[in-house]
């Protein structure tokens, strides 16, 4: 029986099997910030702290591509078969951990599941839904992905106050079980083959362009000054890198990124998109908590709870948006609606004081999340309208890279950016590294005030950098081509790029 042809239960199963796993694997990205000083405060090691968040991000967003082509080549079911217990493995080991090198280790190893997880995931959809129908599905994804960004933080610090750090990984356990298990059933391969050729020189040089840039922007400014040998060094390594990846990839049989990829209008376009929105949203948005917390004073899970109306927005605008795709077959100018709502959005941030009224910044926040909702659940559905059926998995990759790289290069830049702009802003004798919420509330009255001032005009440089970058992409998404939503699933031409 053909995926395409399974009953509507066997895909309401998969469906919900899938969003299960990538709940898991997006919320590791965030769930464990809020957990970190508990862990250190247990297995030591606070020079190592970043490399507890770095090595899932690095590894995941390296393995990425690799697993959208191995699914073109040998299979949806059995790659997300081995990404799911990979991660799982890695929870596992997480939780067992009894030194900060060990839990470095364990979450490359989760890491290596996880990448595979978030694009074998909305893959595996390009093989069950018709893309005319596709668009509510990847509204509801959207909306998980957002709910792990903000709810992440607020999972990790509930476990740790009433459980244990390690329950932050062996939650994932049952729950990825119980997720497989449904996957296996529910999920009809057609037992087609051929043989393959792999493109290894390719994958060697992808891994080394991304692992060195997914460092340079982790690393740089925070462990390693910019300036530093090793940030160079990678620098170098990143370029050289790509070069020579574009170089093999015109040569390769079957590349793992293949260039055909670029003359899609519509994958160009969405991933110029996708890596501006997401710069935007892991970079700006990762500074507002500061804000509640520094300036107006609250608590960190009570800063969590006022970021629910961005989680909202991309909920609301993503599945609002995935009906209007399902609906008229359109989806051109839900993109170009949604980047110009976050232009507005971002701009009005851009005025934030510390005497802005909960309200008005619910209000700013909560247009920011309606416009990005259309960007994240528009993407993946056109291209993988667009691409041709045997370049499913590794467009739908493709373009997740280019959204990860966009995040993890807005997260450096706006740190740098902040960190400048806060040294300039603060009273003289004040050090911006020892400025924790609770020590800028034991401040004198006056120095406080002085204080709560800088940190809130170091933050309008980001905002607006952040509002120059959503018009960006709302310019691109000028350029987007209209390619109407087939109403059926497309035929496999190549045996064995199904499952």
């Amino acid at each position: 029986m053909s995926t395409a042809e399974a009953p509507a239960q066997s895909r309401k199963l998969i469906i919900t099997a899938i969003a299960v796993m990538m709940l898991l694997a997006s919320l590791d990205q965030t769930i464990v910030s809020t957990a970190l000083p508990t862990i250190v405060a247990d297995l030591g090691g606070l020079d190592h702290l970043s490399w507890v968040i770095t090595a899932y991000l690095l590894v995941s967003t390296v393995v990425a591509p690799l697993y959208g082509k191995l699914g073109d080549l040998y299979g949806r079911k059995v790659m997300m078969q081995i990404s799911v217990t990979v991660f799982l493995l890695g929870s596992m080991l997480c939780g067992q951990a009894t030194s900060m090198v060990f839990l470095i280790v364990a979450r490359g190893l989760q890491g290596l599941g996880g990448g595979g997880l978030m694009v074998l995931a909305q893959t595996v959809i390009g093989d069950v839904v018709a893309p005319r129908e596709r668009g509510k599905i990847q509204g509801v994804f959207a909306a998980v992905f957002s709910l792990s960004s903000v709810a992440g933080p607020l999972a990790g610090g509930y476990i740790v106050d009433h459980f244990s750090w390690r329950w932050i990984f062996y939650i994932n356990l049952p729950l990825g079980i119980a997720a497989l298990a449904a996957f296996a059933v529910a999920f009809k391969p057609r037992g087609l083959r051929k043989s393959h050729r792999i493109d290894y020189l390719g994958a060697v040089f992808l891994t080394a362009a991304l692992a060195s840039v997914v460092l340079v922007t982790s690393l740089g400014g925070r462990t390693f000054a910019w300036g530093s040998p090793f940030v160079l060094g990678l620098s170098v390594v990143a370029v050289l890198s790509t070069v020579a990846l574009i170089a093999t990839e015109r040569r390769a049989a079957e590349p793992i990124l293949p260039p055909a990829l670029f003359r899609h209008n519509t994958f160009v376009v969405f991933s110029a998109v996708g890596f501006l929105v997401f710069a935007t949203m892991f970079g700006a948005i990762t500074f507002l908590p500061l804000y509640l917390q520094v300036a107006k004073g609250i608590s960190p899970t009570a800063s969590g709870l006022q970021l629910l109306p961005l989680m909202l927005g991309i909920v609301t605008a993503s599945v609002a948006s995935g009906r209007i795709m399902s609906r008229t077959g359109q989806y051109r100018m839900l993109p170009v609606g949604g980047t110009a709502l976050m232009v507005l959005g971002l701009g009005l941030l851009t005025q934030l004081t510390p005497q802005t009224p909960t309200w008005a910044l619910t209000v700013m926040i909560g247009m920011v999340g309606l416009g990005m909702g259309p960007t994240m659940s528009v993407g993946t559905t056109a291209i993988q309208n667009a691409v041709p059926r045997e370049m499913l998995g590794v467009g739908t990759a493709g373009f997740q890279l280019f959204r990860q790289v966009g995040g993890s290069i807005g997260i450096a830049v706006f740190g740098t950016l902040f960190g400048v702009m806060l040294g300039d802003a603060l009273p003289g004798g004040v050090d911006p590294a020892t400025m924790t919420a609770a020590r800028v509330a034991a401040l004198p009255e006056a120095l406080r005030a002085q204080v709560i001032a800088g940190f809130t005009g170091a933050l309008r440089p980001i905002f607006l950098v952040s509002a120059g970058l959503a018009a960006l992409a709302f310019v691109l998404t000028l350029f987007l081509e209209t390619k109407p939503l087939r109403a059926r699933v497309e035929p496999h031409h190549a045996a064995g790029a199904g499952h």
